[in-house]
């Protein structure tokens, strides 16, 4: 009987306890949430619960595992289990910990300043930081189970020995991954590139969607993600929208006949700009820019936020004011002028060839008569 209550004893203990304590801390969390609404951290520390249970599980059955006398014959193989268990746990909760730190200073930042350009740096920044600490948490776990192995230890000597030789040869093997994670670590603290910054890269206009260590995405206006490494934006020039603020100037060009009425389309594109939603109102014109022999190069400029809103100030005006000419004005749109060939003695035009006609049935400029 007394193998049978001993087990069940320290196993559900153990069970019992560690649920218990994952309670209380839960309760204790929420409570402080409550009083504290102003920072995050608390409502985010919630979320170790489950690896804080695990390592308080893991290393209450590793210290009491010896009493409770399960399989004697293989207490070296659970022992070792539970070593690897207990490691892995506590590096989940470190990750944890970490990462709602980092998520509760950002939050409180966001919320403290109201410049988007400076949020977004920050944002690119403790993402980052967020990545190296998981990987490095994720090393030391590695290295600490492996180092639990007597094989592992045995050998430590002779891998710190030949560590220099290896490192010279891991660096020129993996030139281009640490190329990657340095310019990674470069753009997030050298700002030249933040989440959520609007970019043209290889042609390509799109939003920074996500900065890793290696990586970089972007989506595109049509939902698309082109994805590229960090090295990229260190090496070679882009187009950075966002960078210095968000407000842009955007023109749309418009090629009309000479008599185009440029004073009331002046007129009607203030109009026009004063009922669209998108323009924030600081700049707006309309220029000749250009001729040509046969038309006008009309140029209208506008003012936005953002690089979306500007966009749509473009397309609303380029629109509305083509209308407007089709409507008010069907003159100024750019024609091609054609004139009647005068017919030579003795020559009528029913003589002419068909194809020689025009399609009001003139004859075409010859430069004869």
């Amino acid at each position: 009987m007394e193998n049978v209550l001993r087990p069940l004893i320290v196993v559900g203990g153990s069970v019992v306890l560690t649920l218990f304590v994952g309670w209380a801390v839960d309760r204790l969390l929420q409570r402080a949430d409550r009083r504290h609404h102003e920072t995050p951290l608390w409502g985010l520390l919630r979320r170790c619960r489950l690896p804080l249970q695990f390592v308080l599980c893991t290393a209450l059955l590793r210290g009491s595992y010896d009493q409770a006398q399960i399989a004697p014959e293989h207490s070296a193989g659970i022992g070792e289990t539970l070593n690897l268990v207990l490691i892995g746990a506590t590096a989940w909760l470190i990750v944890r910990i970490a990462a709602a730190i980092v998520e509760s200073s950002y939050a409180r930042y966001a919320n403290a300043h109201r410049d988007p350009a400076r949020v977004r740096r920050v944002r690119t920044q403790v993402t980052l930081i967020q990545r190296v600490v998981t990987a490095i948490v994720g090393v030391v776990a590695v290295a600490a189970m492996l180092l639990t192995f007597p094989a592992f230890r045995a050998a430590g000597a002779s891998l710190l020995a030949s560590a220099g030789l290896l490192g010279i040869v891991a660096g020129i093997a993996a030139q281009s991954t640490l190329g990657n994670l340095f310019a990674g670590l470069q753009i997030a603290f050298g700002d030249m590139v933040r989440i959520g910054d609007t970019v043209v890269v290889d042609g390509e206009w799109g939003t920074v969607e996500e900065i890793t260590l290696t990586f970089l995405a972007v989506r595109t206006w049509d939902e698309r993600r082109i994805t590229m490494p960090v090295s990229y934006f260190t090496s070679k020039p882009f187009e950075n929208w966002s960078r210095g603020g968000a407000q842009m100037t955007g023109t749309v060009f418009f090629h009309l006949d000479h008599s185009a009425p440029v004073p009331a389309m002046r007129e009607k594109l203030h109009d026009i700009l004063r009922e669209c939603a998108a323009w924030d109102g600081r700049d707006w014109g309309l220029a000749v820019t250009d001729t040509t022999p046969s038309t006008l190069q009309v140029r209208a400029l506008v003012t936005a936020k953002d690089a979306d809103d500007i966009w749509t100030v473009r397309v609303t005006v380029r629109e509305q004011l083509v209308r407007w000419l089709t409507e008010q004005h069907p003159y100024a749109l750019p024609r091609i002028n054609t004139a009647t060939a005068l017919v030579g003695r003795g020559e009528t035009l029913e003589s002419l060839p068909d194809h020689v006609l025009s399609r009001d049935g003139h004859a075409p400029r010859t430069g004869r008569g």
